[in-house]
């Protein structure tokens, strides 16, 4: 066996573990583990104590961790709510986000804190769905009109965001034209691989076949989900593009191809056991390991960046909210902008290829993680009060009347 020692991974695991169990035992305190568990990461990284270091076991689970995150966000998406006016309004929502950003950007350029506008703006675009579902869920919202309006314009950000973030600032040296050609090979790729898909899982016997051994030690369902992550992961490297495109559009094929799941429940649960019961907390951990706070709190002007990208994300998400004036009450309305406004997982990811590609310097990714974790923290909270006394009458299934 290699001289691998598995200390750091065990340190991380542990951490991962007792984040929940905490918040568990705590219910006041409202917001979610992924916050704890990158605190708990810098707490214990070289940055403070200096018990823990990122080595390569961490460090590949870790990549396994960011890949099954964003497989599962793609799961999230449901394609069949995207349509009609709902779509009209994420799309255009999604512009104006955009156009934001970028004012947002040249601003901040314009006073030395970053070097790439287009990389600010695409950084604060994402909304973490896998965090805005819950709230939602919570609040008794997530089937409601509002509900499915907000999934749909998390849903449409994190899959443009994603997007932009591979044609553009791919660590890969083919020019932007380049990137689009093969950006539209591999999404041409992915769409035969989905009808291909489709067309085999129509067979009686083979649909037999999986009903039988899904529940047994092959967990057949899961395996070919995961073959199917890693075949789409390993395509996107190999047409130049960033991985976590790859991962995301697994997840999505996946959720569009899981239609009927009366004859295997327990699928979705499975995945979620593998990626929040393992791999996804050890990417969020590791992300704290390596942040660097240290640069933060040597410079108190640095420091002022957090409330800054934190308000930088509540205009640039935010905002666009006011679109859905025309439908749903004031108060439905903030909260669905404090909502759009909640990031995390996407800011990580952005990040650290900034770092990479020399584009942001470690000090700015770190500003931009602090004000994603004040977003998790605070922002939820916010939209969960105001949906619980905003008016219902407005948020029901109902069309509006301009749309009868």
């Amino acid at each position: 066996m290699p001289d691998v020692e598995f200390t750091n991974l065990l340190a991380v695991t542990v951490i991962a573990l007792l984040a929940p169990l905490l918040l568990g035992l705590a219910p006041a305190l409202r917001f979610p583990a992924v916050v704890l568990e990158i605190i708990a990461g810098v707490v214990v990284g070289p940055e403070a104590l200096g018990w823990v270091e990122v080595d390569l076991p961490v460090s590949i689970v870790a990549l396994l961790g960011l890949a099954f995150l964003l497989f599962l966000a793609g799961l999230e998406i449901d394609l069949h709510q995207l349509r009609g006016q709902v779509l009209r309004l994420a799309l255009l929502g999604y512009v104006a986000t955009v156009l934001l950003g970028l004012a947002v950007g040249v601003g901040l350029r314009a006073v030395g804190w970053v070097d790439s506008p287009g990389l600010i703006a695409i950084t604060l675009s994402a909304t973490s769905l896998g965090l805005v579902v819950p709230v939602l869920k919570d609040a008794g919202q997530l089937e409601t009109r509002l509900g499915q309006t907000t999934v749909a314009a998390a849903s449409v950000a994190d899959f443009a965001a994603i997007v932009l973030l591979s044609l553009l600032f791919s660590g890969s040296d083919a020019s932007t034209g380049s990137r689009l050609v093969l950006l539209m090979s591999f999404a041409v790729l992915v769409a035969t691989t989905a009808v291909l898909v489709s067309y085999v899982a129509r067979s009686r016997r083979l649909d037999m076949t999986l009903i039988r051994l899904q529940d047994t030690t092959a967990q057949i369902r899961v395996r070919a989900a995961v073959v199917l992550l890693v075949a789409f992961v390993a395509l996107a490297e190999r047409f130049g593009l960033e991985s976590i495109l790859g991962a995301f559009m697994a997840g999505a094929v996946v959720g569009l191809l899981d239609k009927d799941s009366q004859s295997h429940p327990n699928f979705r649960v499975k995945l979620e056991a593998i990626g929040y019961g393992f791999l996804v907390p050890v990417f969020f951990v590791t992300s704290g390991l390596r942040l660097d706070l240290g640069g933060l709190v040597e410079n108190p002007a640095a420091l002022t960046r957090v409330p800054v990208f934190a308000l930088a994300l509540l205009v640039v998400r935010g905002l666009p909210a006011l679109l859905f004036g025309r439908i749903f009450g004031r108060r439905a309305v903030l909260a669905a902008g404090l909502l759009q406004a909640t990031s995390l997982p996407f800011i990580v990811t952005a990040t650290q290829i900034g770092v990479l590609t020399g584009l942001m310097s470690g000090v700015t990714a770190a500003a931009m993680i602090c004000a994603g974790l004040l977003s998790v923290v605070l922002f939820p909270v916010a939209a969960l009060a105001l949906l619980r006394t905003a008016p219902r009458e407005r948020q029901s299934h109902e069309a509006a009347p301009h749309e009868r």
